[in-house]
């Protein structure tokens, strides 16, 4: 029930129809990957819990399990805890709280911050689809930043191929462009019209 993460009004007008078409887009089947992959770093059953959007968002809310998710991922990998104190009060501010200590963290643990969600994102479970995303990009920085070695979900963070040529080849490239502009005796393009101008974009 949405009732049960938030106090706020029910909203209506453009609001409304702004929350409908951020529940559209919710994926029930990312929800069942992130509940599975919390229960296997954490040792939780969140699997066996009743699934749907705001059920996740009522099991996440008071930041409690994201807390101790992200100190534990950081613990695996060689890491101090990222979250000092996890608050087990159930006043709004504290749940609160943690959620923001949680965010903290993801930055600290190699997150950018458009990869989080906002607080209210999921204590008032305004958009959980960004704390789906914020928890793959957990799972993918700590198999690629800190090398976890557990489960994971999402697709790894891409690294730097870096190259590096030794001096003859360096040369033999060189060599091949100086035969090309031989050829064409440094002339170029400049100047010609060719038809339409054609934008080319990555």
């Amino acid at each position: 029930m949405q009732s049960g993460c938030g106090s706020r009004a029910k909203k209506s007008g453009d609001a409304a129809e702004t929350q409908k078409k951020l529940e559209a887009k919710y994926d029930i089947e990312q929800e069942r990957q992130c509940r599975y992959w919390i229960d296997s770093v954490l040792g939780e059953n969140l699997s066996e819990k009743e699934g749907g959007m705001y059920n996740f968002a009522q099991v996440l809310k008071d930041g409690q399990i994201l807390c101790k998710l992200l100190n534990k991922l950081s613990e695996e990998t060689g890491g101090a805890p990222l979250v000092k104190k996890v608050n087990a009060q159930k006043m709004a501010f504290k749940q609160m709280e943690n959620i923001e200590q949680f965010l903290k963290g993801c930055i600290a643990f190699g997150l950018k911050a458009g990869d989080c969600f906002q607080t209210a994102d999921l204590y008032e479970a305004q958009n959980m689809s960004q704390v789906l995303q914020t928890l793959y990009a957990v799972s993918s920085a700590a198999s690629s930043i800190h090398k976890y070695e557990g489960v994971c979900i999402g697709t790894k963070i891409s690294e730097g191929n870096e190259r590096e040529f030794d001096e003859a080849t360096l040369k033999a490239g060189q060599n091949i462009l100086g035969a090309q502009m031989g050829a064409f005796k440094g002339d170029s393009q400049a100047g010609m019209n060719m038809g339409k101008a054609r934008k080319v974009c990555d």
